[in-house]
């Protein structure tokens, strides 16, 4: 497990960075359900205006060796939590999200925790199963990430999961 990892704040600076991940036409299929154009400025800082303004949103960047790589997130859908992370896809391999999302989970305590990834999807299902998530559902949705109606998989952070160690 990569264990530089380390998150902090969201700083204005970190943006660019993030927009920048978001350019890479893989990533933004893996990940399916991202932003309608990856390449709309206006509409990503307007997004970024809306979660950083939101206290009941909490969002880090990911550094790695004092690099941005990436951001997580917890955050509400209506009476649960869901959680959400980008990684650069130049670190994709090498432990940065499950390590982030780990430690997100540390420092969010709201139990049980949810989350969404595209059936495809294998390496973000196997990052969601070693931080202890389980799959509960199916759903599908539109996924501008891929211009179609996209399978997922539901999962949960059970309230009586295990404490979260080094994965």
């Amino acid at each position: 497990m990569t264990s530089d990892v380390r998150l902090r704040p969201v700083r204005d600076a970190d943006l660019p960075e993030f927009f920048a991940h978001e350019q890479d036409p893989q990533a933004n299929w893996m990940a399916a359900f991202g932003p309608a154009d990856p390449a709309d400025r206006a509409a990503f800082d307007a997004h970024w205006t809306r979660i950083r303004a939101d206290p009941r949103i909490v969002t880090r960047t990911v550094v790695v060796d004092g690099e941005v790589v990436g951001h997580v997130a917890a955050f509400p859908v209506d009476e649960r939590t869901e959680v959400s992370y980008w990684i650069d896809p130049r670190r994709w391999g090498r432990g940065h999200a499950t390590a982030a999302l780990a430690a997100l989970l540390r420092e969010v305590p709201q139990r049980p925790v949810h989350a969404r990834v595209a059936k495809d999807n294998r390496a973000s299902l196997a990052v969601l199963r070693k931080c202890g998530f389980v799959v509960v559902g199916e759903d599908s949705g539109y996924a501008p990430g891929r211009g179609a109606e996209v399978e997922e998989w539901v999962l949960e952070l059970p309230a009586d999961a295990a404490e979260l160690g080094d994965h």
